[in-house]
Parts: structure tokens; sequence; C-alpha cells
């Protein structure tokens, strides 16, 4: 699959870390250091513009490395860019840590996952097929 992209920032093209990845690292697109307050949230650029296939989508991800040492993580995960969608990507980041963190420019603050959906067709019903499980949910197999 191709997916057409136009890079505004100066940063290099989004790319695949190792060769299994699934997720693709996306830099930010800003100037000058950017500080995010504990709890603060806010939308980070990336000068990055898609065309997704119709029947994809791109979902942005946090870094696992960035939620685990620094707090920073994607607010809406993941965040969805439809094929329909033609402006720039942003990226909701928020610090969920107690200090402030500083994103600086060109640093890798998130991944992109493409990937294939459906849109079915919903069909109403009174009565759904029963399962071993039922209505089972939240916590219901229990911890051990």
């Amino acid at each position: 699959m191709k997916v057409k992209i136009i890079n505004k920032s100066n940063n290099p093209l989004p790319r695949y870390e190792s060769a299994q990845a699934a997720g693709m690292d996306i830099r930010c697109n800003i100037n000058e250091a950017i500080t995010l307050q504990p709890l603060e949230r806010r939308l980070i650029p990336t000068g990055l513009y898609i065309e997704l296939p119709v029947g994809y989508e791109a979902q942005i991800r946090p870094r696992s490395g960035l939620a685990l040492k620094r707090g920073l993580t994607v607010l809406n995960t993941p965040g969805t860019i439809d094929a329909d969608y033609r402006g720039e990507i942003g990226v909701i980041l928020i610090n969920m840590s107690n200090e402030a963190q500083v994103i600086e420019p060109a640093e890798r603050i998130c991944q992109m996952v493409i990937a294939k959906h459906e849109q079915p067709q919903l069909i109403e019903v009174d009565v759904l097929g029963e399962t071993e499980r039922g209505a089972g949910g939240f916590g219901h197999s229990g911890v051990k």
C-alpha cells in the first residue's frame, strides 16, 4: 500500500524505527521548545498531511518511552485520522507527570499506525444472542 504525504516541516518523513514495528514515529513541528505543566494539554503541530486509501485510518498513539519516563501521552488515544481528512496532523499531548515537561523541536512525540477498518451496517434488534459470558464485564472474571 502507498500513502501520499505532504511534509511542510523541516523533519524527515515518519519512519519505522525497527523492521517489524507497527507504528512509525512522528516528530513535532515547532521552532522553539514548549513546556507542558502538570495536567496541561496542548495541540502540537507536525507539519504532516496525508491521503489515506478508503477503508483505512491512521491511529495516533503514545510512545511508550515518553509515557513511562516523562508522563507524556496522547490525550485522545488513539486519535483517529480518517481517509477523507486532508488537514495537518495535530497531536493532543498531555503531561500526566507531577513536573513540567519540555518538548524540543523535532522531538518524536507519538507514533502512527495505519489500520484497515470496516463500516458495518447496523441492524436494530430487540434481543442479542446468548453467550456464556453474557453481560459480565468490568472485572467479572476476577484478578487471579
